[in-house]
């Protein structure tokens, strides 16, 4: 096994979007949305983002009402040019899943606008919500 040496590793500088699904308690569940390919879901926001960001599934982020819940952080440069994490609601579309991954591709929040009707789907989350979403 080799060891990843430190210079190999990505730097706070050139952190890329990272891109949350929530996967909980009713995201991504078959009883809450059926009809919904959400492994899929998940599988294409991957392949379509690629190394232009992170995505990850996490168990709840605490905002069932507005079930499919996806976070969009910006990156370091994002952040720096004053990008701060997006909540999206009802992710529910394929259509929606290539507007995330194109808006990630083109720097995401803080470098580029959403495109399509993303800001249709944003909302906000209170305090203790928002400071429980790490990294």
């Amino acid at each position: 096994m080799s060891r990843r040496r430190s210079r190999d590793l990505p730097t706070p500088q050139d952190s890329p979007c990272t891109v949350t699904v929530c996967r909980g308690c009713c995201c991504g569940t078959e009883a809450k949305h059926p009809g919904v390919d959400h492994a899929g879901q998940l599988a294409r926001l991957k392949e379509r983002v690629g190394g232009d960001g992170r995505v990850r599934a996490v168990p709840c982020l605490d905002a069932c009402a507005h079930s499919n819940v996806v976070v969009v952080s910006p990156s370091a440069e994002g952040r720096r040019a004053g990008g701060r994490p997006v909540w999206l609601g009802w992710v529910l579309q394929d259509d929606m899943v290539e507007e995330i991954a194109e808006w990630v591709r083109a720097g995401g929040p803080g470098l580029a606008e959403p495109p399509g009707t993303l800001d249709l789907q944003e909302f906000a989350v209170s305090r203790r919500v928002r400071e429980g979403l790490s990294g």
